[in-house]
């Protein structure tokens, strides 16, 4: 079988690369080891934790916030097999989409593990052995990362897990210890925490989120506490046995002094790692990274070995499925012959708790290291006349700005649909807009969007109208 392009890995990044070749006129492959696609995100990442948020942040609603609306519930109750359940239905309909767009878009798909045999030659083997050979002008590696772990620590998948194991659990844990104070952590933490388990966090940073910015994670780590989360800060994880159903972990607090946490369940959650097992980099003298197993590639995403590019997790930078799915369409367009582009310093950053944290650009701590003089311009949620009608009172909006040209370097805010909302900071940011230039839009009244402008008119002079 011959192809023009061969992406290996169905996930956000390579499913996207896919599509756009084809749409470019390519006759296109994609192989995948597993029997669905989708990757880790629609499978065991994004899709099913944002699922059991949802759930989860429900279930909080109703049993906290429901009486100040007016509302009574009585014998109110969870039912978590069919949220599990439910959780698998929108997983499904999700990967069941994907199947419906290879098809749509003429894509050949092969179930099994993708090899090199040489830079044109793919091996697929199938489960029970199989094995069919193809044949390509152009390879898109996009195989993603796996969930990492600390070499002293043995994860048993029962008692000792990663995110893939705390989305399938058949029971509400007691008392979940989570190691790593993180996006996956904090996000499965909250689910957790919202359906009643006491939900304990070790951190070796001094603040969670610790990659953004560390107003957000203050914000957030006082809101986590409102449900109940503990965190130990600045604490270095020592081990974790596990013995029947009871989990023990140890760790030194900053002093250096010995302590422990019992729990019924511990989550790992120390970040993740490039996977590239099987795919015979050897065989084409592609050499990855020691440290975290990446794929060293160019600017054009290309490897040392010409043809073959790569993609999302498996290469530098942010591990985000939207990031992914930026390099799997400048990939393709690149084959084509255009010439797209990727500004990396805005790709937004999410946390799906809530409030929710999003932010794109700089943050405080790189400007001031940068020596780049700025101005900041803030609005709290407590002012918004929308978040005052839906109660969601807890957090802000933070624009930084040139001092010079008022520029919007960055944009950090933690709060009602910050998730959403972040994308317009993108835009502007695209565009190189003035912080009076988001001013000068209209933003419907009343929105959650308004504290986007009033942190621009705060960082404009100071002239926030609200507060």
């Amino acid at each position: 079988m011959q192809y023009d392009v061969i992406v290996i890995g169905s996930g956000p990044g390579g499913y996207v690369a896919a599509i756009r070749c084809a749409q470019l006129g390519m006759k296109t492959a994609i192989i995948e080891k597993y029997n669905t696609l989708g990757g880790t995100c629609l499978n065991v990442g994004c899709i099913p934790s944002k699922a059991l948020l949802d759930s989860s942040e429900h279930y909080h609603n109703a049993a906290h916030t429901f009486t100040t609306h007016g509302i009574k519930l009585d014998n109110l109750g969870i039912d978590f097999g069919q949220m599990i359940k439910r959780k698998q239905e929108v997983v499904d309909a999700n990967t069941s989409g994907i199947t419906y767009l290879m098809k749509k878009n003429k894509i050949d798909v092969h179930t099994g593990v993708g090899s090199f045999k040489d830079k044109n030659t793919i091996i697929v083997t199938a489960a029970d052995g199989k094995t069919t050979e193809l044949t390509t002008e152009k390879v898109i590696i996009a195989t993603g990362s796996k969930p990492s772990s600390l070499p002293f620590l043995k994860i048993d998948k029962k008692r000792i897990i990663t995110s893939t194991e705390a989305l399938t659990l058949t029971e509400i844990p007691k008392h979940l210890i989570l190691i790593g104070g993180g996006v996956i952590g904090l996000e499965l933490g909250s689910v957790y925490a919202r359906l009643g388990a006491k939900v304990s966090v070790i951190e070796y940073m001094d603040g969670i989120i610790p990659t953004m910015d560390k107003g957000l994670g203050r914000e957030l780590q006082k809101v986590l506490k409102k449900l109940g989360m503990e965190f130990y800060l600045g604490h270095k994880v020592t081990g974790a046995t596990a013995k029947g159903k009871e989990v023990t972990v140890t760790f030194d607090n900053p002093k250096g002094e010995k302590q422990e946490l019992k729990g019924d369940y511990c989550m790992v959650a120390v970040g993740r790692i490039a996977y590239t097992d099987g795919l015979g980099l050897d065989k084409i003298g592609i050499t990855v990274e020691e440290r975290g197993r990446k794929i060293p590639v160019d600017e054009h995403l290309e490897t040392s070995v010409k043809g073959v590019y790569a993609i999302g997790d498996v290469i530098k930078g942010a591990m985000l499925a939207h990031k992914a799915e930026d390099e799997g369409t400048f990939v393709a367009e690149l084959i084509a012959g255009q010439k797209p582009h990727i500004n990396y310093n805005l790709i937004p950053g999410v946390v799906y708790t809530w409030p929710e944290v999003a932010a794109v650009g700089y943050t405080e701590e790189q400007l001031k290291e940068a020596g780049t003089k700025y101005k900041v311009g803030s609005f709290p949620f407590k002012a918004s006349g929308r978040a005052r009608a839906s109660g969601d009172l807890d957090g802000f909006v933070k624009v930084l700005a040139d001092a010079t040209t008022d520029e919007i370097l960055g944009v950090h805010m933690i709060g009602p649909r910050a998730a959403d909302m972040i994308a317009e900071a993108v835009i502007a940011m695209e565009f190189r807009a003035s912080a009076e230039d988001v001013t000068r839009a209209s933003h419907a009244h009343p929105t959650y969007t308004e504290a986007m402008r009033e942190a621009c008119l705060a960082a404009t002079e100071n002239r926030a109208i609200h507060i």
